[in-house]
C-alpha cells in the first residue's frame, strides 16, 4: 500500500478530474433539506436496479407531488419505461418513511452529530435499508466521511491492496472494517473516501454521478 501517493492509473485520472469531482461534491453539500426525501427514495430503489431507472421514477414521484399527496406509487415503480424490481415491497417502504420523515430532518441537518451518528439514526429510523444504502444518501445530501461499499468500489480497493479480496457477505462489522481501512489509506494519500468514491465510480462508468 503506498504511503504518500496514489498509484497508476488513480493518480493520473484523479489528476483529470479532481475538479469535476470536488465540484459534484459541493452539489450534494447544496441539497436543500427539502430534497432529503427524494434523496432517500432514490437510494430505497436502486437497489437491484439501475441508478437511471430509480432516477427517472423519482423525477415522476416528484412532478406528481408523492410526498405532499401520499398516493400509492406503485404504478410509478412498476413502470416498464424505468422498471424497479422489488417495487411493491419499495412502494410500501415509500409510504412508510413519508410518514415520518419530518423527524430524520432535525437530526440530517444537526451539524454538531458526527457522521457515523446520522447513519446510526439512519439506519434505526429507516426499515429495509442497509449500511451501503443509508451511507449513499448521507453522502448525496453533503454528509462526508462514509464508505459506500459497492462491489464496483470494493473491486478498486481490492487492486490497491487496501483490502484482500471481495468479500462474499457484509456484515456491519466487516463493512466497518473495511470501512477504517480505506479511510486510513486515504488519510495516507491525502484525498478523502468521498473522493475516491466518485473516481472509482468514474473509472468504472466514465460519469461522475451520484
Amino acid at each position: 500500500m503506498p504511503s504518500n501517493k496514489l498509484p497508476e492509473p488513480w493518480h493520473s485520472v484523479h489528476e483529470e478530474r479532481k475538479v469535476a469531482i470536488r465540484e459534484r461534491l459541493g452539489d450534494f453539500a447544496d441539497v436543500p433539506p427539502s430534497d432529503y426525501f427524494y434523496e432517500l427514495a432514490f437510494c430505497i430503489l436502486t437497489p437491484q436496479s439501475s441508478a437511471a431507472n430509480a432516477d427517472a421514477t423519482v423525477q415522476e414521484l416528484i412532478r406528481d407531488r408523492f410526498f405532499e399527496l401520499g398516493f400509492d406509487p406503485t404504478a410509478y415503480l412498476r413502470d416498464p419505461r424505468h422498471y424497479i424490481r422489488f417495487h411493491n415491497t419499495k412502494s410500501k417502504r415509500l409510504l412508510r418513511i413519508r410518514e415520518h420523515f419530518s423527524e430524520l430532518v432535525p437530526v440530517l441537518t444537526n451539524n454538531e452529530l458526527a457522521s457515523a451518528e446520522k447513519r446510526e439514526f439512519v439506519l434505526q429510523a429507516v426499515q429495509g435499508l442497509g449500511m451501503k444504502e443509508a451511507s449513499h444518501f448521507l453522502r448525496n445530501i453533503g454528509v462526508r466521511g462514509l464508505a459506500i461499499l459497492d462491489r464496483h468500489i470494493l473491486k478498486h480497493l481490492v487492486r490497491l491492496r487496501v483490502i484482500r479480496a471481495v468479500p462474499t457477505s457484509l456484515t456491519k462489522h466487516r463493512y466497518l472494517e473495511i470501512e477504517r481501512k480505506w479511510k486510513k489509506f486515504a488519510n495516507a494519500i491525502g484525498i478523502s473516501i468521498d473522493e475516491l468514491d466518485l473516481l472509482f465510480w468514474s473509472m468504472e462508468t466514465g460519469e461522475i454521478r451520484k
